[in-house]
């Protein structure tokens, strides 16, 4: 746990998961990127889904939800996935259940950030997996997410989000909004179409959660980008600018993928390189 102003937070790890090191890192040469994150025998880099709980008084506010269960025999092996521990051990660990949660920020719809924002029930059956959660998603991406391209099609799974959209629970943002004094969202067209990021301040520190702006640290290179990123362009110059803002004000930087190192602040050497340092959150 660690506090910045009056704000609580408190990592959530629904385990790992593991997807191809080439296209998780686009251009970047094999020799480069593994000595970063080695592959497996298979190509896989293992990769992290850490959520986050922010309490704030009464609001239990959680970004992203995981992967989820909604997954067979066969797609548990194409993405080695690992739940362990899941959602529901992490927010046991902190004190909380799903049932206290009482927003869900979601980056965006990707099956890795927002797989567990429904799951299975006893008997075959779905239900949401926050029953008390006002959910909040920037509209461009909800709208992309049900009629995405051929490119990115398999990163979004609408069908999953069917129980959401009927439950009233649902808050569609348009652009940069408030969800409490001193949370924030922004948001990012490089990745997909809206993403968001969280911007967490309280007191004179502020924590950053990146989401796919910047997946991992070994992503804090401002040429090391996803083969996964529809606009490379956008990203890189969005990147750029959040890691100046980041260094200027000694920013907490959240990582979502990175399978060690949770948070860092990054500042620069004389040399142009930059220096991460590795934080407890």
């Amino acid at each position: 746990m660690r506090a910045i102003g009056r704000f609580r937070l408190h990592t959530i790890l629904d385990g790992f998961f593991g997807l191809d090191g080439g296209a998780m890192f686009g251009i970047v040469p094999k020799p480069l990127w593994e000595k970063q994150i080695p592959a497996d025998e298979r190509n896989r880099i293992r990769l992290a889904l850490r959520c986050l709980l922010v309490v704030d008084g009464a609001r239990r506010i959680l970004i992203d939800d995981g992967i989820g269960d909604q997954w067979t025999e066969k797609e548990t092996a194409i993405y080695a996935i690992d739940r362990t521990p899941s959602v529901d051990g992490a927010l046991a660990a902190a004190g909380f259940s799903r049932e206290e949660v009482s927003d869900l920020v979601l980056t965006h719809l990707h099956f890795d950030h927002a797989g567990g924002t429904t799951r299975r029930v006893p008997g075959g059956g779905i239900e949401l997996s926050f029953p008390n959660a006002t959910c909040h998603v920037q509209r461009r991406n909800w709208e992309w997410a049900h009629s995405p391209t051929e490119r990115d099609a398999g990163s979004y799974l609408a069908s999953r989000f069917e129980r959401l959209e009927r439950s009233g629970r649902l808050h569609l943002l348009d652009g940069e909004a408030e969800i409490v004094p001193g949370f924030r969202v922004v948001p990012s067209e490089g990745h997909t179409t809206g993403l968001q990021t969280a911007e967490i301040t309280g007191g004179d520190e502020t924590l950053v959660f990146c989401a796919d702006l910047i997946p991992t640290t070994a992503h804090l290179k401002a040429s090391w980008n996803m083969g996964y990123d529809l606009r490379p362009l956008d990203l890189l110059r969005e990147k750029k600018a959040l890691l100046s803002r980041a260094i200027r004000g000694g920013f907490l930087l959240f990582f979502e993928h990175d399978p060690r190192i949770a948070a860092a602040r990054v500042s620069a050497r004389p040399d142009g390189a930059l220096h991460v340092e590795a934080v407890d959150v």
